[in-house]
């Protein structure tokens, strides 16, 4: 098994400020009210430093990543 990682979004926390799309416009857009639409699947590894920056700037602690496992 191999792990992976996905960024998740508590919508009820998050307050649609965007800072996370500036730092992530790989994986998340924001949607006509300002709030994140992440793409969905796994997390390339090598953005996984950027995503990790996501969860630690984000002012109102929304984001997340999640590690699953997978079978190969």
């Amino acid at each position: 098994m191999s792990r992976e990682f996905n960024l998740v979004v508590d919508r009820i926390t998050c307050d649609g400020r965007g800072l996370c799309a500036e730092l992530l416009p790989e994986l998340i857009r924001l949607d006509d009210w300002g709030y994140p639409i992440l793409r969905p699947g796994p997390l390339p590894e090598h953005l996984l430093p950027l995503a990790q920056r996501v969860v630690e700037d984000c002012p109102v602690l929304a984001i997340a990543l999640r590690r699953t496992e997978r079978r190969k």
